[in-house]
């Protein structure tokens, strides 16, 4: 089966770190999150992706130049302009040839579902095209919707406010479709899958929809993308977080690690991270080459490759890209997004800002 990944966003909730880098190709723990996705894909038979560019396609191209990733062959299919999520899905599926039952998933979302599960009961309804739903505490931010006992989508709701919405439910953006869905898609201009395909296709009769509670993450906020990596590190999800890396005390490990200073987990140390006397990192994801100098703390945060946090700086509850210097004595506190290469003067507080290259 063939699945269609959708990766044209901008990412603008993760800015600055998507103004160089797409954020599907965000590392999570040290693999980008596509990765993630295309391996899960991959494991419930899917062997062809077919990814839906728009912004920065020639990341992907030159990340995976072979078109494999995740062990799933992969198709690049760029858009001459943006064309929302129903058109994407269209121009993606006729540029590709796809002509038979399909996937379509959101590239920023992480997920435990089984994949083979929704594809049966999507078979079982003879459905045009069948969603899976997730609960959410706040369904507020996301498309609401609600079902007949059997499936069928009643009503589809686009972030209703909070004190109105019909149900918990929301889409969690894994869809199982028809060719015949293309057909309801205008061709040459944006449209949205959620205010407009989809609703129409409930009111012909022809979308189903099915409840599924397992791990569902939309990674495209700073907030979010702390607990894709969190979740991979403290056991909230199963298994190894990166290949090969070890368990010890709480702490995951992938390679050599000089460690002079205090690891305090769940946490995760890439291959050459360094922490100097005095230094501590503690509920943190350190990627590769990563140096804390002696008395700097981090703390709850997620630094990419190759960050140096300098003598007793102070990271909390951020994001700080590859390749940043955390000057001497910096306060960088919770809510905080450092971008790729930026350089912090020593002694600089950046309170909850985002701080470009």
């Amino acid at each position: 089966m063939r699945a269609i990944v959708l990766v044209g966003g901008e990412g603008t909730r993760l800015r600055p770190l998507t103004y160089s880098v797409p954020k599907q190709m965000l590392p999570v723990v040290e693999r980008p999150m596509l990765e993630r996705t295309l391996e899960h894909l991959g494991a419930h038979g899917i062997d062809d992706a077919v990814l839906s560019l728009q912004y920065l396609p020639g990341a992907f191209q030159q990340a995976y130049p072979d078109g494999v990733a995740g062990g799933v062959g992969l198709t690049y299919v760029i858009e001459p302009t943006p064309l929302d999520t129903a058109g994407a899905i269209r121009y993606a599926a006729e540029q590709a040839g796809i002509d038979s039952t399909f996937v379509v998933v959101n590239g920023d979302v992480l997920t435990d579902l089984d994949l083979g599960a929704l594809v049966e009961f999507h078979r079982s309804r003879r459905a045009e095209g069948t969603i899976r739903l997730y609960p959410v505490p706040d369904p507020s931010r996301f498309g609401v919707v609600t079902t007949d006992p059997d499936g069928r989508v009643r009503d589809f709701i686009e972030k209703p406010p909070a004190d109105q919405a019909p149900t918990n439910l929301i889409n969690a953006g894994t869809y199982v479709l028809e060719p015949a869905f293309l057909e309801r898609v205008p061709a040459g201009r944006r449209v949205s899958v959620e205010l407009e395909t989809f609703p129409q296709m409930a009111r012909d009769g022809t979308l189903f929809a099915m409840p599924e509670a397992s791990y569902w993450l939309d990674a495209g906020t700073p907030e979010a993308f702390l607990r894709a990596n969190f979740d991979l590190v403290d056991g909230s999800r199963g298994g190894v977080p990166y290949p090969g890396a070890l368990l010890h005390d709480g702490v995951w490990r992938a390679g050599t690690a000089r460690v002079q200073g205090e690891v305090i987990g769940p946490g995760f140390l890439g291959e050459g991270v360094s922490l100097e006397q005095g230094a501590t990192a503690r509920s943190s994801v350190l990627g590769s080459r990563t140096t804390l100098s002696a008395g700097s703390v981090v703390d709850s945060s997620v630094l990419l490759s190759g960050v140096t946090v300098g003598p007793g700086a102070r990271v909390s509850g951020a994001i700080v890209g590859g390749g940043a210097r955390i000057g001497e004595g910096c306060d960088v506190q919770a809510g905080s997004v450092i971008g790729f290469g930026v350089r912090l003067e020593p002694g600089r507080v950046v309170a909850g800002e985002r701080v470009p290259e």
